[in-house]
């Protein structure tokens, strides 16, 4: 624990940032790093992905969105196997083993020009199932070794690593895309996530001797046990799951609707890949340097100050404002005005706060129930409302009418987050140790 040790200086300034306790210092600093090399890794690889969707067509989005949610299908009974099966300090290392390997066989499949067109649509199905799983099974980790109270003080400032992460790997593409070439950055990634298996090391060995779960902390070593199919069924079986379910249905709903007319509207007016590569790389920096200095300043005074169920309610509402605007001027300022609001705000609130709503169910959901959430939920919603878009594009709907189309749906998401944000204020006594 000595390791992360903090000079009186930076002690006085990390207090200031975050009411963290002593013996909690090592496992924030050591989440905070977590995070970062996590996300660092994959936003190393979203330019290249996000360029490949436009290349292969904005009119074939549907079909790779579609594709993803086959491979998420698969993937899910296949996590499900192994979190029945495997202790979590098991779980977790095999998971990162597994999608490093996949990242070196991309690096060297990307090596011959004959398979770079089947490469790159795989590439772009792969990488946004990495980034759902890996994710999921870091909040799976930490609402599994934070209580909910720790969760409420320190997520927002564990978020906040994320946020830096996402800011350095698109630096890093950004500045070595072109000397070295996209395609020669993933073993930079496979390096990171090398690292985050360290941090999931250094977390285990803290829960076991500090953490405030003690019921984990002790069975840690313990398959989690179940079914592979425990987590479809608890999910049908819990009312306030399934209102997580319609959250995540209605975010990835309104995410899809705002990324498809990014896509067309980004598609006219640049014709040069670099460029839109470069754009794309632009925005995840303003996204992510708007969300970083909301999570260290403003994230978890907002949790204390406006209470679990208006944070959840807020970035909704926020997102129903930008759709309005979208509406009455779809245009590539108002867009990215409403794009980086709309992911800054969900990445600095709404993603902690989501998390913090798994703290107060068993074990088994949250990693099962949760990892179906966020992979099939989630992904789900992307296909069917990737549908919906085209259907409405073919009716003759426009994006400016499409947009107003989203406005009653933002207010029902932020109407189902006020009201998961009470049910988990009233069942959070009954969930701490």
């Amino acid at each position: 624990m000595d390791r992360f040790s903090l000079q009186p200086t930076g002690s006085a300034l990390l207090h200031k940032l975050v009411h963290v306790n002593a013996q909690e210092v090592a496992a924030l600093l050591w989440s905070f790093l977590y995070f970062f090399c996590l996300l660092c890794a994959y936003y190393i690889l979203r330019p290249l992905r996000e360029e490949m969707a436009i290349a292969g067509g904005v009119e074939n989005l549907q079909w790779v969105f579609t594709g993803t949610f086959i491979v998420m299908l698969a993937a899910v009974p296949l996590f499900g196997m192994a979190a029945s099966r495997l202790p979590r300090s098991k779980l977790l290392p095999i998971v990162y083993l597994f999608f490093i390997a996949n990242i070196m066989i991309f690096f060297a499949l990307f090596q011959y020009d004959a398979v770079k067109v089947y490469t790159a649509r795989a590439f772009f199905i792969w990488t946004s199932v990495f980034n759902l799983f890996v994710v999921s099974v870091f909040w799976s980790f930490m609402t599994d070794i934070f209580s909910n109270n720790q969760g409420k003080r320190l997520f927002g400032f564990i978020a906040a690593g994320g946020s830096m992460g996402a800011i350095t790997g698109p630096l890093i593409t950004a500045q070595l895309a072109e000397p070295l070439g996209p395609t020669n950055l993933l073993p930079i990634s496979a390096l990171l996530l090398a690292i985050a298996m360290l941090c999931i090391r250094a977390l285990s060995r803290w829960s076991v001797h500090h953490g405030e779960r003690r019921e984990t902390t002790r069975i840690s070593h313990k398959p989690i046990g179940g079914s592979i199919w425990a987590g479809i069924k608890q999910v049908l079986e819990s009312p306030f799951l399934m209102g997580i379910c319609l959250f995540i249905w209605l975010y990835t709903t309104l995410a899809t609707f705002l990324y498809f007319s990014q896509a067309h509207i980004i598609a006219e007016t640049f014709d040069d890949p670099a460029q839109r590569t470069t754009l794309f790389a632009w925005i995840d920096l303003a996204v992510n340097s708007l969300t970083v200095i909301t999570q260290l300043a403003l994230t978890g005074r907002l949790m204390k100050w406006l209470g679990l169920p208006m944070i959840l309610a807020l970035v909704p509402v926020l997102t129903a404002a930008g759709f309005m605007g979208l509406g009455l001027a779809p245009v590539l300022p108002m867009l990215l005005s409403v794009q980086v609001m709309r992911r800054a705000g969900n990445f600095a609130l709404t993603r902690p706060a989501r998390e913090i709503l798994f703290t107060v169910v068993n074990r088994e959901a949250r990693y099962k129930a949760k990892n179906f959430i966020d992979t099939v939920v989630y992904r789900g919603g992307d296909v069917i409302s990737g549908w919906v878009f085209v259907g409405l594009k073919s009716l003759g709907l426009g994006l400016s009418s499409i947009a107003l189309l989203a406005v009653p749906l933002a207010l029902l998401w932020a109407f189902v987050g006020w009201s998961l944000g009470n049910k988990q204020e009233r069942l959070k006594t009954d969930a701490e140790p």
